[in-house]
């Protein structure tokens, strides 16, 4: 592996357009810091409304040539891109552990996943169908057949640097768009690599543009507005979403909406503790707890309530905490000051209103945003934590009794990304999979992202689908073609 000073010297910083690194147009920067440390790690070109209009000018460019490219062509190069991650595959896990802060062995693991998004979608961009049938009628033939939606910009998230990137950018290239990519100000230095990597791979120029930015807005709202961008891809919070459906309502543009989750995570009294347990420590503390499928409400059966959070506190107590750079380290530092005080907040909160912290509770003293793992029990219906997604390592406990009042609590959020059971009783859970109000369920399992699988949610957890074969209609458009 890289040393941290060699990789640094090395990484990309400026703006990706037209296949090529350039400064912002007015030779602005801005820090990219260690969550570590809080140290800034490199600063890096700060995109404007001008660099927006060029980096969408350079999709529409290449937007009619790359959708005439054979499929075949366009998933030799996700196939290539995929070979060069995982060459590289040291690298991009160092960078995500020093700007995003996770441990080393999980942003392996990130490239993994990231990486695959590549593969797969290069295998599903020479399955594009269409279909020909005759009208009921017999009066002529029905001839549908598929086309890319065109110029697509994509807003990616800090938590998964790389992986929330592929899953947008891979079925897009696959469809034949172009895309335009605003990675978080928090987290671009993986997304620039990732460029550079597809240059590698022989992606045509102006296909993809990458433009960290500070001023969010100031750079996206332009191309809103631009009559020539087709659709927007985003992964975030559902109130920046609303803003952005609000915007794209305007247009009519083609969205796809990836927001917050409020993920239950319900134990019945027959479950197996052991695995439930195990499932929790998954679902509560990969990434450290900074996912939208993170588990943030624990409901578990009367029952066995007691005993699992005995066992539950144990194993969070236990936890090695520290930079995700040295060995051994398994809860890493939160994103920034500011999402490290709102955990804090909201502890605080549900502690004021009635709950007992069983470990954990504080935020740690010294450099760097850590967060102790946290188990609260005895949390009250009122309590914000039970409401908003805490994005962080704490794990909020309350009890139930009986099946009809595990799945009134579960669907009780206005959020309806992924939620978790554990049963032994198969009947039970394929009924209760079927009453939870929820894109995506976890039976006995904690972990359920999957690349041949579809992610979203319902409610006020998004719109449309990624991954799995539904991932790149996202990207296509339906065309109805009438014979004689």
């Amino acid at each position: 592996m890289r040393d941290v000073t060699e990789l640094l010297a090395v990484v990309p910083a400026g703006l990706w357009i037209g296949g090529e690194q350039v400064p912002a147009g007015d030779g602005a920067t801005f820090p990219v810091h260690d969550p570590a440390t809080g140290e800034i790690l490199v600063e890096v070109a700060d995109a404007t409304p001008a660099d927006g209009a060029r980096a969408l000018d350079a999709a529409v460019a290449a937007q009619a040539s790359w959708a005439a490219i054979p499929a075949r062509e366009r998933a030799e190069i996700l196939r290539r891109a995929w070979e060069l991650v995982m060459a590289r595959r040291d690298d991009f896990a160092l960078l995500m552990t020093l700007e995003m802060g996770k441990p080393l062995a999980e942003a392996q693991g990130e490239v993994g996943y990231g990486g695959e998004f590549l593969r797969w979608f290069g295998e599903e961009a020479v399955r594009i169908n269409g279909r020909y049938t005759p009208s009921p009628s017999g009066t002529g033939r029905i001839l549908v057949t598929k086309q890319p939606v065109g110029p697509t910009l994509a807003i990616t998230p800090w938590n998964f640097p790389l992986a929330m990137g592929t899953r947008k950018i891979a079925p897009a290239f696959a469809a034949g768009c172009t895309m335009v990519v605003k990675p978080a100000a928090e987290t671009p230095l993986t997304m620039l690599l990732l460029g550079e990597v597809f240059a590698e791979a022989g992606l045509p120029a102006g296909v993809l543009s990458i433009l960290p930015t500070s001023r969010a807005a100031r750079l996206t709202d332009p191309m809103f507005q631009d009559d020539r961008l087709r659709k927007v891809t985003f992964t975030g919070s559902t109130p920046v979403g609303k803003v952005l459906l609000a915007q794209s309502a305007s247009r009519v543009l083609r969205t796809s909406m990836e927001l917050g989750g409020n993920a239950p995570f319900v134990v019945f009294a027959d479950a197996d503790l052991d695995a439930a347990v195990d499932g929790a420590m998954a679902a509560k503390m990969r990434n450290i707890g900074e996912a939208c499928t993170a588990a943030n409400r624990f409901h578990i059966d009367n029952a066995v309530r007691a005993e699992f959070t005995a066992r539950l506190t144990e194993r969070m107590r236990g936890l090695k905490i520290g930079p995700g750079t040295l060995d051994g380290v398994q809860v890493g530092p939160l994103i920034t000051e500011k999402q490290r005080d709102s955990v804090a907040e909201l502890v605080a909160d549900a502690v004021a209103k009635g709950a007992r912290v069983a470990t954990g509770g504080a935020a740690m003293p010294g450099p760097g945003w850590f967060y102790e793992p946290t188990v609260l029990t005895e949390v009250p219906a009122d309590a914000r934590i039970l409401r908003e997604e805490v994005f962080g390592p704490v794990a909020a406990i309350t009890g139930f009794d009986g099946e009809a009042a595990g799945i009134a609590a579960a669907n009780d959020t206005e959020f309806g990304l992924a939620a978790y059971i554990y049963t032994r009783d198969l009947d039970r859970a394929l009924r209760v999979s079927e009453a939870l109000e929820s894109g995506m369920v976890g039976v006995n399992r904690g972990v359920i992202s999957d690349v041949a699988a579809p992610f979203g949610g319902v409610k006020q957890s998004g719109l449309g689908r990624e991954a799995g074969v539904e991932g790149i209609e996202e990207y296509l458009e339906t065309k109805y073609i009438a014979l004689p």
